[in-house]
């Protein structure tokens, strides 16, 4: 690091805290990507498998990475240097957090560019349509023009980006606290719309009744890759944001808030869009486009709908404006304290690099149609790396290296806040899970996401 006084901006408050993790936990995963991941698996029996898999693989490595970051006050690849006692190059783990945090914020930016996009599609009312034709051929037009595509990304780049620009408590704080309550009041809006509607309860007993014979080895593995993935782990976000925790903030209670309140709102998406689909007769596993093609013909059914398609694009661009702030930040927060660049240089420099990376995928479904690597194209082959390799192996490394390295004094120690909280009992659970059981979790997902077994 080549600036040792730079300052460090942190979270100004418990709720700040609450806020900003949730709001890095919380995307278009929990919008649309819960509620058809478990319409595909069976409904409840997939939804219980997920807690389980949550508890077992994603709470421990989310409390190693947030105790790692606050311990260290640094960035990811500058904290796994500050902690680790070997010479073995740990930090590397940072590196790759970094480089999977580009790979998916340039894939990831173009969807949520498509949110934004329709957000205005649906003021406007174009796609307020029960003709799947109507609604199919709206979201070709816009994946398919290359200007619209280019465009929406950048708005979305730049958007983000003069968030970051406003610093960790007035920018990221600041906007966190505002989104997710906002959040959590559109949901309940659309939920209470939705269960007035003729089958809710069709829809309701296919999220909540378990169809255990629909459970097979393929949806276990499924359940703890989205446990995984949806939390933001093994990119370096939450070891980013645990950097900027309070010296007093109680670890394990902060993290069990998030997941809680993570799943309430996967439930809620879940409320919102089921008996909706069944009233209206479409399938609950029609995959992604549930969102751009289905929910558009589901509200042009329902009274008032137009408003409430609006809240439903807003609702979506909420949850993505939160986890895109945490990807970004990974970045943005190296190339500050490692290059030292001012953290208005850092960000405008991850904005340059992902208007260019993040092209690629901007133009798959038009320009680059054609182009292939590896048997892909640019958008699957960077989900596919991130996804795949990067964050398994990020994840199976900082469990290894909290459970095994850092030491269980070290550990105890820091999630007990020096012996301040009655964590002890708490931090033993956490290193077994880390040491025995989410590694071959991880492990696992890794080899199916490869294709391997």
């Amino acid at each position: 690091m080549t600036n040792n006084s730079l300052k460090r901006g942190g979270f100004s408050s418990s709720f700040g805290v609450l806020a900003a993790t949730l709001g890095s936990a919380v995307g278009l995963g929990n919008i649309w990507k819960f509620p058809y991941l478990t319409g595909a698996n069976g409904g409840a029996g997939f939804l219980l498998i997920y807690l389980l898999a949550t508890l077992l693989v994603g709470l421990p490595v989310m409390i190693a990475e947030i105790t790692m970051g606050r311990a260290a006050k640094a960035n990811p690849i500058t904290a796994l240097q500050k902690l680790s006692p070997s010479r073995l190059p740990w930090w590397l783990i940072g590196v790759s957090g970094m480089l999977a945090a580009f790979l998916i914020m340039s894939f990831y930016s173009e969807v949520v560019a498509w949110v934004f996009a329709y957000v205005f599609k649906a003021i406007g009312g174009s796609i307020l349509s029960s003709d799947r034709q109507v609604t199919e051929g709206a979201f070709t037009a816009l994946i398919s023009d290359p200007l619209q595509s280019l465009l929406w990304q950048w708005v979305v780049l730049v958007f983000i980006g003069g968030i970051l620009l406003m610093g960790v408590t007035k920018g990221i704080e600041a906007v966190a606290k505002k989104l997710m309550p906002l959040l959590f009041l559109l949901l309940l809006l659309l939920c209470a719309v939705s269960l007035s509607l003729d089958k809710a309860l069709d829809g309701l007993a296919f999220l909540f009744r378990p169809d255990f014979s629909k459970i097979t080895a393929g949806v276990i593995l499924t359940a703890m890759g989205l446990a995984f993935f949806k939390l933001s782990l093994g990119m370096g976000t939450m070891m980013t944001y645990g950097s900027y925790f309070r010296d007093d903030q109680n670890i394990p209670q902060t993290t069990v808030r998030v997941m809680i309140a993570d799943l309430f709102v996967s439930m809620l998406a879940g409320i919102a869009i089921f008996p909706a689909v069944f009233t209206f007769g479409f399938a609950p596993s029609a995959g992604p486009s549930l969102v751009f093609i289905t929910i558009p013909a589901v509200f042009s059914q329902i009274p008032g709908g137009h408003f409430l398609m609006i809240v439903f694009f807003v609702l979506a661009a909420v949850a993505a404006t939160g986890a895109m702030l945490s990807l970004m930040e990974v970045p943005v927060v190296i190339l500050h304290e490692r290059l030292g660049l001012s953290r208005a240089k850092s960000t405008l420099l991850t904005i340059a690099v992902l208007m260019v990376l993040g092209s690629t995928c901007a133009l798959t479904n038009n320009v680059l149609a054609d182009f292939k690597l590896f048997g892909m194209n640019m958008f699957d082959l960077f989900d596919f790396v991130s996804s795949n390799v990067l964050l398994p192996i990020g994840g199976i490394c900082l469990a290894i290296y909290v459970g095994w390295v850092w030491g269980a004094d070290k550990f105890t120690g820091a999630l007990s806040n020096n012996g301040a909280l009655p964590n002890r009992a708490t931090a033993r659970v956490v290193l077994i899970l880390l040491r025995y059981v989410s590694p071959v979790l991880i492990l696992l997902v890794m080899l199916k996401g490869l294709n391997l077994f």
